[in-house]
């Protein structure tokens, strides 16, 4: 198996009418409900980009947003399936889901992780 991110732009969804949004998060918590029932859905939000900050090598924290930035990602799910065209499946549930493009983005795997998680694991 392998984890993918699903994600997409900010802006993605700022042409639905205020009213409608209350639908666009049912339908959105109907597809996780399904990615969770499939056993596929690992982790996921909506992030808040006024809120944004980034942390230099030396400490230093810089507030944005950043006006030179001009896509920043508004959500994110990740998913633990078995192949591209599976993430790509989900993604297409989402992006009906939450009327706006997904991004697809492989996870790259990481056995030194893996092995500390399974460690962590036989502790419990």
């Amino acid at each position: 198996m392998s984890q993918y991110l699903i994600s997409f732009d900010a802006g993605g969804m700022d042409h639905i009418p205020g009213e409608e949004i209350p639908d666009v998060g049912k339908a959105a918590h109907a597809v996780m409900q399904e990615a969770v029932n499939a056993g596929v859905w690992v982790f996921g939000g909506g992030l808040e980009s006024q809120r944004a900050s980034v942390v230099a090598t030396d400490g230093m924290v810089t507030d944005g947003p950043y006006p030179e930035t001009k896509e920043v990602i508004g959500g994110f799910v990740v998913v633990d399936v078995a192949s591209r065209e599976e993430a790509l499946a989900w993604a297409a549930k989402i992006a009906v889901a939450c009327r706006c493009a997904q991004e697809v983005r492989e996870l790259l795997p990481d056995p030194e992780q893996d092995a500390m998680l399974r460690q962590v694991d036989r502790r419990w």
